[in-house]
């Protein structure tokens, strides 16, 4: 799989500066925000529960120039909860923001 994390971790740079803790600290918790907001999607069943997940998770893609998971909170934004295709799709790109080892 492609790593996917290019944008965001140039935004972490230069967020983090010369201090590579930092910028670790900073990618794990974007990370583990976007699986937060997944969670609450897969967890949605209202369209006001999906729609404000939906609505989080394209603030914090903004947040870290991740236009890619933006165009998917679009996506979910204008889908109805619990669309499948959505969350697969997401799923599929949390899990493409780990660098190949």
């Amino acid at each position: 799989m492609a790593y996917l994390g290019e944008n965001i971790d140039a935004a972490l740079a230069a967020a983090a500066g010369d201090d590579p803790a930092l910028f670790l600290e900073l990618r794990a918790a974007f990370v583990e925000s976007v699986e937060r907001q997944l969670d609450l999607l897969s967890r949605a069943r209202c369209d006001g529960n999906w729609h404000m997940a939906a609505l989080r998770l394209k603030g914090l893609s903004a947040s870290f120039h991740d236009t890619s998971l933006m165009q998917l909170a679009n996506e979910a934004i204008e889908s109805a909860p619990g669309e499948p295709r959505i969350l697969r799709q997401i799923r599929q790109h949390i899990d493409g923001l780990a660098p190949e080892a």
